[in-house]
């Protein structure tokens, strides 16, 4: 296993929803062990603290983009302290706080060269405001990224998209809203669905992520904690029923750890309140885990 420096950063924020209570995740995985559990590992561990972010109660949330002035400011505020890790060579996790947080994360990833992205999620979060039900910007953070949407959020950390189509692999998406669902199939973003995962099994979807994914040298993880079926992980925002197994998770973090591709994982969702007993932080612990090194032998 290679040891690695590893940077926690968290970012405490929930602006980009409607629901409260995932500006806790990241106390939750901390208390859930993170840091202990990575240095056991033979990992040398650091807890950067968390990122500022703005309140909720700032900004009236009204309009197609909730809060956008506001989750604009935390993305920016993200990449100012993420961009020092990543200069660095460290290996960074980001403990989210709702999936717009990645808005942020994967700019500093890409920020020195492009980076494959793999976002393990049970939606496509490829709305832009036009398109989106309920204005949620954690709804947007993909189509954000490659430069759709408002320019507020495709600009943080520098100008224009952070990423093109073909350095995108989502696995284990399920719940589409209309307009996402026709303007995912057309965008040129590799995606295994949930049917994927039934049919070709989570060993092969995985591998098939990495070898369009290899080439780039570097992949960031974007894993939101409600790709898991909720029998699994109870405490998130936005649960869909009918998703990752505990096993097939470990196995996708496994493969990924495997490749010594990944270089920063985003954790992200967790809602501590809608929890029993921080089972699903203690989960994501176990996920960060197995793919910084662990194994059952």
């Amino acid at each position: 296993m290679n040891r690695q420096t590893v940077r926690i950063i968290g970012v405490p924020m929930d602006l980009g929803q409607s629901r409260r209570g995932v500006d806790m995740g990241p106390s939750a995985v901390r208390y859930a062990g993170l840091q202990a559990r990575l240095t056991r590992l033979g990992h040398t561990v650091y807890d950067e603290g968390n990122v500022p972010v703005p309140n909720p109660e700032e900004e009236i949330a009204e309009g197609q983009a909730r809060r956008i002035s506001q989750v604009a400011k935390a993305c920016e505020n993200i990449y100012q302290l993420a961009s020092q890790c990543v200069n660095r060579g460290d290996f960074t996790i980001f403990l989210g706080g709702d999936h717009s947080i990645s808005i942020g994360s994967v700019a500093a990833a890409t920020q020195n060269a492009p980076v494959g992205v793999i976002w393990v999620d049970a939606h496509g979060d490829f709305n832009t405001p036009e398109t989106s039900p309920s204005g949620n910007i954690h709804g947007m953070p993909v189509a954000a990224l490659i430069g759709e949407g408002d320019e507020s959020l495709v600009n943080v950390g520098y100008p224009g998209p952070k990423l093109q189509p073909a350095q995108i692999v989502q696995i284990g998406i399920r719940d589409l809203d209309p307009e996402e669902r026709e303007r995912l199939a057309q965008s040129g973003i590799s995606v295994f669905t949930m049917r994927h995962v039934d049919e070709l099994g989570m060993a092969a979807v995985v591998r098939q992520a990495l070898d369009r994914l290899r080439h780039f040298g570097r992949i960031h993880v974007s894993l939101d904690m409600d790709s898991l079926d909720p029998k699994e992980a109870a405490g998130v925002g936005t649960p869909v029923p009918g998703g990752l197994s505990y096993r097939e998770a470990h196995l996708l973090m496994e493969i990924l750890g495997d490749s010594g591709l990944v270089q920063s994982l985003d954790i992200v969702e967790i809602n501590p309140i809608l929890d029993n007993m921080n089972k699903t932080a203690e989960l994501a612990v176990e996920l960060a885990a197995s793919l910084l090194g662990q194994r059952i032998l």
